[in-house]
């Protein structure tokens, strides 16, 4: 459920990159984001846990947050490379390619957490086969956006060169996610120092290649009727993000990843119904892009169905003890944390003062953001959009409540 729902956000989440086919540039746009990724991923957490939660959980497991810094320094450079491929080749197109990330993922799964180990031939089978429909399809995307009769490309090889290599950077950055969660972390405070690489990342970018923090500022205040839309995308990315940690958590990143790539049915939703991005393809190109989708899809789903028997769960075990032992945790309370229980929650006090203060804050950007939004001039179909907004809305709904139901958010 969680891997789903991950889908609908993370695929929402890059509507707003659009922007950058009104000139934007895409190294403004991704600090925008990033900027609304960092105040959402420190407000949902003291939402839902509170900053006293995610400071305990911090200072028990302090090894951690050297790797939380460079997944999200990772994360910053991988979607950063989306914005230049989302100009090039489109979202309809580029979704799918960098979904490659969930082969990078499931090698380094069974390479250092022992996923897949014992696992037996039919999971092997559903994993290598749909490791084949994942390329198979990114090849069939690849072709169709090489044609000239499609606007999106001019830059083609440019494009999809940006994808695959924000695929290779994503599926790294699960490394310090599975080993955040054999450890016993909550993903709600990995997140929190995430964004801390990921902030200092996109900025560091952002100024060496914009000339300056001055060149950089003027730029800024140029696009402010559009900053809105970029927070609130970073926004919607986290909330994407959260249910794929949980996802990786709780059925691993050789799984979880490729369920949660099925932002690309979304992604091709946004770009096809509400953009129109294949509205000046021809059949063929169209029928090669719809047809590639769903063998990636079709390849995404086969590797998540592949139940982990018995035998893998014991490896899973190993995988966890040799990271109590690696760090001096409890390996009871790791099995635990594991399992959906929170025994840190039992040793937490009541909320901060200070956790108002940064809720308010967060909601006084956004509406300071919005005052001053104005529409997009593009060309936007906004029935469709309404009409996608509702199952992921619903999709947000029904798996927070159920995540909250069966594990408090664990």
């Amino acid at each position: 459920m969680c891997g789903l729902a991950a889908g609908a956000w993370l695929g929402a989440a890059e509507a707003p990159t659009k922007l950058v086919t009104l000139g934007l540039s895409p190294f403004l746009i991704s600090l925008a984001m990033v900027a609304g990724v960092f105040v959402a991923r420190w407000t949902l957490p003291t939402v839902m846990k509170g900053t006293g939660y995610v400071f305990f959980d911090l200072r028990a497991k302090p090894h951690l947050i050297v790797w939380a810094i460079l997944a999200g320094a990772l994360w910053a450079v991988a979607n950063t490379l989306t914005v230049f491929a989302i100009r090039d080749v489109g979202i309809s197109i580029a979704f799918p390619l960098w979904n490659t990330n969930s082969l990078v993922g499931v090698f380094w799964g069974w390479f250092f957490f022992r996923e897949l180990r014992g696992a037996g031939w039919q999971a092997w089978l559903k994993v290598v086969g749909g490791a084949a429909a994942i390329i198979s399809g990114a090849t069939v995307l690849g072709l169709a956006s090489s044609q000239p009769a499609g606007a999106a490309s001019v830059h083609a090889t440019t494009g999809v060169l940006a994808a695959l290599g924000a695929g290779l950077l994503w599926g790294t950055m699960y490394v310090p996610y599975r080993k955040a969660y054999l450890s016993g972390m909550n993903p709600l405070s990995f997140v929190t120092i995430f964004t801390v690489g990921e902030l200092i990342t996109v900025t560091t970018l952002a100024v060496i290649f914009r000339g300056g923090f001055a060149p950089l500022l003027e730029e800024l205040m140029r696009a402010r009727p559009a900053l809105f839309w970029l927070f609130l995308g970073g926004f919607c990315w986290v909330l994407g993000d959260l249910f794929q940690q949980y996802a990786a958590k709780y059925i691993g990143i050789g799984r979880g990843i490729p369920l949660s790539n099925t932002n690309q049915l979304w992604g091709l939703a946004w770009g096809a119904l509400v953009f129109g991005e294949l509205a000046n393809l021809g059949g063929s190109a169209r029928a090669r892009i719809l047809v590639g989708s769903l063998v990636m899809i079709a390849g995404a789903l086969g590797i998540s169905s592949a139940v982990a028997p018995t035998a893998e769960q014991s490896a899973r075990r190993e995988a966890m003890a040799r990271e109590s032992g690696r760090y001096g945790l409890n390996l009871r309370e790791l099995e635990a944390a594991q399992a959906g229980d929170d025994p840190l929650a039992r040793r937490i006090s009541a909320r901060r003062g200070w956790d108002i203060l940064i809720v308010a804050g967060a909601l006084a950007i956004f509406v300071g953001l919005a005052w001053s939004a104005e529409r997009p001039p593009m060309a936007m179909d906004l029935r469709w959009a309404v009409a996608l907004l509702f199952p992921t809305l619903g999709a947000l709904a029904a798996c927070g409540w159920m995540l909250w139901k069966r594990t408090r958010f664990s």
